[in-house]
């Protein structure tokens, strides 16, 4: 968990400001939501491994002969927790508020969310959730929303030139039936073949013969991965999906599929877009680890680095636990965390700001008005007394975003100053 200075907090909120402009610009409304969840809803199953790293609210009242015999039962110590995440409140949100919203229900939450990580490089215990979900649409538009607003927003951002992996955990499970792998050992393969992008398929291989896999599935998916395939230009559409999987597969999930690409190509053809340029790439093995997805997956993906911007998917059966029936939805969420540090500054931010460096002998009404003045004008100010040492402050200010100072003596006004840069 971390403290911000003034000039690290005024960045992310500049980056937050654009975050929630483009999301608001693609129909999508903010909703806000308690940081805590009830325990059981916390641990039902459907955060995954990080309910194993949800921090938990000690029951009040509690006295030390109730804590020791609930020692060995969290459940019994606990009846709620800080959120993991967004989605899971999104799903009792919707499930509690579902009569007084659309339909079709667009949401963005922009939040901090608390996990007991190990401290370390890119792993933080509180850290800003950037989320966009919809649901009541089962069809492949509200994938191809999510995308669409989602690039949009990193190229306002300045980071153009994003794109999306795209799967689908339909997919997943047809091959892993068609290779032969038992519905009970799925989740383990899974777990495996998740690793592909760091020890390639002949580590996958190896770990899968070591975990014991069937060893005709793992023959069978071998042999799939050592296939020929032409290097030709593809973009993405039916050629190329069905290019990258085996034969026979369901040819509703292909549409699917399809259907996003061809949704996103038309959006995203715009006078700065090459018209027709696709910014999807279909991974067949892209897992993602949530259990809770049931369709469509993804990750955001920037040349700039080597590792995603972002993700999510579609989980239809979530909300079903909390109504008793299922409700379609689909969520984005962006990794605000990662993304803050790409983006630069905006110089005009700084153009537009001054320090007032003050006698001691000056008016506080003297001083207020020439601050009012410069303000009125649109520029932000900081009063600063005089000090000694005088290049100390103003490399503060410097460090703080202000591009300009103006010394001020008693009976100056706004008109009288001259300004001067810090640079």
């Amino acid at each position: 968990m971390r403290d911000f200075l003034p000039a690290d907090k005024a960045r992310r909120e500049r980056v937050l400001a654009v975050i929630r402009e483009r999301y608001r610009a693609h129909g999508f409304d903010e909703i806000e939501t308690p940081v805590m969840e009830e325990y059981a809803r916390l641990h039902s199953g459907i955060g995954g491994d990080n309910e194993k790293l949800a921090y938990n609210v000690l029951k009040r009242g509690l006295d030390g002969a109730a804590i020791t015999a609930a020692a060995d039962s969290p459940a019994d110590l606990t009846d709620l927790g800080l959120r993991y995440d967004l989605t899971v409140p999104l799903a009792r949100f919707y499930a509690s508020h579902r009569g007084e919203l659309p339909s079709v229900f667009r949401s963005v939450q922009i939040a901090p969310v608390w996990r007991a990580e190990r401290p370390q490089k890119g792993r933080y215990r509180q850290f800003m959730q950037c989320d966009i979900d919809i649901m009541g649409d089962a069809s492949s538009r509200a994938e191809a929303e999510l995308i669409v607003a989602s690039l949009d927003t990193l190229d306002a951002l300045g980071l153009e030139g994003a794109s999306v992996r795209i799967n689908d955990r339909r997919v997943l499970d047809w091959m892993l039936g068609h290779f032969g792998f038992s519905e009970a050992e799925r989740p383990g393969v899974l777990i495996t073949i998740d690793k592909l992008d760091k020890i390639r398929a002949e580590g996958v291989v190896a770990e899968l013969r070591e975990r014991g896999a069937s060893e005709a599935a793992v023959d069978a998916f071998e042999s799939f991965m050592r296939r020929p395939v032409t290097l030709e230009y593809s973009p993405f559409g039916e050629r190329q999906v069905r290019k990258l999987l085996p034969d026979a597969v369901p040819d509703e999930i292909v549409a699917h599929l399809v259907g996003i690409g061809a949704a996103v190509s038309a959006a995203r053809t715009t006078s700065t877009i090459v018209p027709g340029d696709i910014p999807l790439v279909f991974d067949p093995f892209l897992v993602r680890g949530m259990g809770y997805y049931t369709g469509t997956i993804f990750e955001l993906a920037h040349p700039s680095v080597d590792y995603s911007l972002g993700g999510g998917g579609r989980y239809d059966g979530m909300i079903g636990r909390f109504l008793g029936g299922d409700v379609p939805a689909v969520g984005f969420s962006i990794g605000f965390e990662r993304i803050v540090d790409l983006v630069k500054d905006a110089e005009d931010e700084a153009s537009r700001s001054i320090v007032l460096v003050h006698d001691r002998d000056v008016a506080v009404a003297e001083l207020l008005a020439i601050k009012a003045s410069l303000v009125a004008e649109g520029l932000r100010v900081r009063l600063e007394v005089r000090t000694k040492n005088l290049k100390a402050l103003l490399e503060r200010a410097s460090a703080d975003g202000y591009s300009s100072f103006a010394i001020v003596s008693a009976g100056a006004t706004s008109a009288s100053l001259e300004i001067k840069p810090l640079t």
